[in-house]
């Protein structure tokens, strides 16, 4: 079984208006990573995403290109400790 891990991750750039949180929304829900995604007030994007480190992996390579009409400039990362109580991956309201 794959390691379970937790990361952070604040997303740079012209991601904001574009679709950024569906789009790493729906990879999450489709590999069943838990979580969630949502605006902050400088212009990023922060994602809290947990699962199988290869899967995390496809989420921050995803991440570091987004969707059509994003423009990423830099994606910090930060690793936690998984947290049992993350059931599902949702986008909430921005901070």
């Amino acid at each position: 079984m794959a390691e379970t891990i937790r990361v952070n991750l604040i997303v740079s750039g012209l991601v904001q208006g574009v679709g950024f949180r569906v789009f790493i929304a729906r990879t999450a829900i489709a590999k069943n990573l838990c979580g969630w995604i949502r605006n902050l007030q400088d212009g990023t994007v922060e994602i809290e995403a947990q699962g199988p480190a290869e899967i995390i992996d496809e989420l921050l390579n995803l991440a570091k290109v987004g969707p059509h009409g994003a423009n990423v400039t830099a994606v910090r990362k930060k690793e936690k400790t998984p947290d049992t109580c993350l059931e599902k991956f949702s986008v909430v309201a921005d901070a």
